[in-house]
């Protein structure tokens, strides 16, 4: 059998050389016209004037509005929804219980609604007009033009992030572990902290940084909740928007140099940790099995003889 032929199968195709080394291009040239060229041209029109006009767009009183915003946005809805997701995933993954399939399918469902609906429901029930909008303002509660209903979209259009990384990995593992540490005594949160948590550490990471991510570039459900107030409740994207609407650019592609500097350093930290992820699993694999152990049974010797 021929090298080439043994390659072939040993990477699971029959197929030649050049059909690998096509996909191969065609990924790259997408990758390169579709990621690469559009950060590329995003940096380049932010530095066109020079590095002062960069820096100046930055230190604008609304642009430090926007990033304070957005990273409070951020830092109130990740957590909720890293409790949310872990919350969902042992739910899902370790019991039994009418409606189980109901709970999957809605955790699923920022997926599949628009962003821009999700903020218009939030606009249905605490707007000004909404189901809830007389007793908030009657109260002088304000979600919707504010911060919480900020947050609150935020997290609607992010909380699928965690669950959707954790249930599959949970499902997989099983609860075999679990089960004998409860048997020797363990209670329900030493078997959480001491069991469940080192086996899905890795899955939980990466949800963060996805979740993350997607919290400080959302734009469609903010956008509609926000009403565009300069200075207030404009985030990232928002400042952006606004910028480019008003022809000020160089602005415009410097603050959103900003986001395209937080996906590049997401990327990096994801691939960083599946690279450790990896590395585990490798070590953990090229350790020998231990031997088992075989208790040893004392010899009985008639008295006065030594075994």
């Amino acid at each position: 059998m021929s090298q080439a032929r043994v390659s072939r199968i040993q990477s699971g195709t029959t197929e030649a050389a050049w059909v690998k080394w096509t996909l191969i291009g065609i990924a790259l040239v997408f990758m390169f016209l579709f990621l690469v060229l559009p950060l590329a041209a995003v940096f380049t029109e932010a530095l066109r004037k020079g590095v002062g006009p960069f820096v100046e767009a930055l230190k604008e009183p609304d642009a430090w509005s926007a990033i304070r915003l957005t990273l409070i946005t951020a830092a109130i809805a990740v957590p909720l929804n890293l409790v949310f997701g872990v919350s969902a995933a042992w739910a899902i993954a370790k019991f039994e219980f009418p409606g189980k399939s109901f709970l999957t399918t809605l955790v699923d469902l920022p997926f599949s609604v628009s962003p821009v609906v999700a903020g218009l429901i939030y606009v249905l029930m605490f707007g000004a007009q909404g189901w809830f909008g007389p007793w908030l303002a009657a109260h002088d509660i304000k979600i919707i033009f504010a911060v919480p209903g900020i947050v609150l979209a935020t997290v609607f259009v992010t909380f699928p992030f965690v669950a959707r990384e954790l249930i599959p990995l949970m499902q997989a593992q099983g609860s075999d572990e679990e089960q004998a540490a409860i048997v020797l005594g363990a209670s329900g949160w030493q078997t959480f902290w001491l069991v469940t948590l080192p086996k899905i550490k890795w899955g939980l990471i990466y949800g963060v940084i996805l979740c993350n991510a997607r919290a400080m570039g959302e734009f469609g459900a903010v956008s509609v909740v926000s009403g565009h107030i300069r200075g207030q409740t404009n985030t990232i994207p928002l400042h952006v928007e606004i910028l480019y609407n008003e022809y000020q650019s160089v602005a415009a592609f410097a603050v959103a140099s900003l986001l395209a500097l937080l996906a590049l350093v997401t990327l990096v930290i994801k691939s960083v940790v599946e690279w450790r992820h990896a590395q585990e699993m490798r070590d953990a694999e090229a350790q020998p099995p231990e031997a088992p152990h075989t208790p040893v049974t004392p010899v009985s010797t008639p008295a006065g003889q030594t075994s």
